[in-house]
């Protein structure tokens, strides 16, 4: 299977080192537009701007609303003035304004003054909320029906004026104020009665979010609640637009991309992975890593402290690679699980004592279950006393860790610390050395020293 995936990319780039355009025009012609999309991130700018150019109008602008914005940028730097105007002209508001919030100010003065006047005022208008605030994800372009219509009137509208509106699936209903009074499905609509009214149709209790309100936590509550579309109203609750599934998802992956670089102990990166140069990968990380080597200085302080224990027990040297790795790895298995419980809504900042009981609770039993088998490997290799410091610091490490793993991004997230910065090569790091203090104190206690 992985032979064959491999084969389509490497067609592609034997017919990009030819300069092989008719060949180019028919491998584009036989792929689907996310297929084309992704390999436009991976090329390098020339290239990427070469398969662009050889797309058709219509097509061009379904894979460019496939790439992230900063596959966008590298695409639209390639672009002559008339086909990178036309580009964003063509663009949906939201991803022109998602465009334009992560491009240099030069960049952006020069996509708003190629729009027309329309589509000037809206971008403006979303680019106008926080940065990952809803405002800036959500559509503009819907259509709204009022309460008082009959089915049939609501039908007209959508004919009216589907045809701009980025979504007709889910519509909003509204009062002569504009102000939010539920949704109702166009397949709702199709299968009432003409003459019924909209109000005896439509869904009151649909759920609703502000426009400055977190779009991690809107997309979020858009798969709690499983809708297609999420209303969004202002402070007044008038109705300003729609945030659509598909923005809600890759809201969702960016926020889980961004999670997993972070508990990985690296700053996430923009673009594809493949396009990422070797000194943006290293960059990503190297801040990290430097923190981690200064932190586990830590370590090193502890054993010059038992330095006298170790020297009397000698013995004792031989299982601290095993305590340190099985600390720290209950340790990061604790803070992912918490982290990943923050991110869905199963935890929350008030739950911290809980989370710590129960964390400590499975730590212990984990660490009395790993004591068990160190006992007897200590035993064969050395002898019981030392085996017996062994599986007793494991019982009180491991529920250490997992204490300590669960409780930081819970703290974090109460403090306004991204949980996720709280990641698991820090935990790991502090269970390192406090781990090692609890080995020496218990073997101080067992050997009486």
């Amino acid at each position: 299977m992985a032979a064959m995936a491999a084969q389509p990319t490497q067609t592609l780039r034997d017919l990009l080192e030819d300069n092989d355009l008719p060949g180019l025009q028919g491998w584009l012609v036989e792929h689907q537009p996310y297929e084309i999309a992704d390999e436009i991130a991976r090329a390098d700018a020339v290239h990427a701007v070469l398969l662009f150019r050889l797309l058709d109008k219509d097509r061009a602008l379904t894979v460019f609303e496939e790439l992230d914005p900063t596959d966008q940028q590298k695409v639209l730097a390639g672009l002559r003035e008339p086909a990178f105007r036309d580009v964003v002209e063509r663009m949906a508001p939201d991803d022109r304004a998602r465009l334009l919030g992560e491009a240099p100010a030069k960049f952006a003065r020069h996509v708003l003054a190629g729009l027309s006047p329309r589509e000037r005022e809206y971008t403006a208008a979303l680019l106008g909320y926080p940065e990952h605030s809803v405002g800036r994800y959500m559509t503009p372009q819907t259509v709204a029906v009022r309460y008082h219509m009959s089915a049939a009137e609501a039908l007209a509208v959508v004919r009216r004026k589907g045809g701009d509106a980025e979504t007709v699936y889910t519509l909003p209903v509204i009062d002569d104020r504009r102000c939010f009074l539920g949704t109702v499905s166009l397949r709702d609509l199709v299968l009432s009665p003409p003459d019924k009214p909209v109000s005896e149709i439509a869904d009151a209790d649909t759920p609703h979010v502000r426009a400055t309100a977190d779009v991690e936590e809107a997309a979020r509550l858009m798969q709690d609640t499983n809708v297609l579309d999420l209303p969004v109203t202002d402070s007044e609750n008038r109705v300003l637009g729609l945030l659509t599934i598909d923005d809600a998802f890759e809201v969702i992956e960016a926020a889980d991309t961004e999670d997993i670089a972070r508990q990985s102990g690296s700053a996430p990166w923009a673009g594809h992975y493949m396009s990422a140069s070797v000194v943006e990968l290293a960059r990503s990380r190297a801040v990290w890593l430097l923190l981690l080597i200064i932190a586990a200085t830590l370590t090193v302080n502890v054993l010059q402290f038992f330095e006298d224990t170790l020297a009397s027990v000698t013995a004792l040297a031989l299982f601290i690679p095993l305590l340190v790795g099985t600390g720290g790895n209950a340790g990061a298995q604790a803070a992912t699980a918490a982290v990943r419980a923050l991110a869905v809504g199963e935890v929350r900042t008030r739950d911290v004592l809980r989370v710590a009981w129960r964390e400590c609770r499975v730590g212990f039993l984990l660490g009395s279950m790993l004591a068990v088998v160190a006992l007897v490997i200590g035993t064969l290799l050395v002898d019981i006393t030392v085996a017996a410091s062994v599986a007793t610091s494991l019982v009180a490490v491991c529920g250490w860790a997992a204490t300590i793993g669960s409780t930081m991004p819970l703290l974090a997230k109460r403090v306004g610390i991204d949980p996720a910065v709280i990641s698991a090569p820090l935990v790991t790091t502090l269970v390192d050395a406090t781990g090692l203090v609890i080995y020496f104190v218990v073997a101080r206690l067992v050997f009486g020293l």
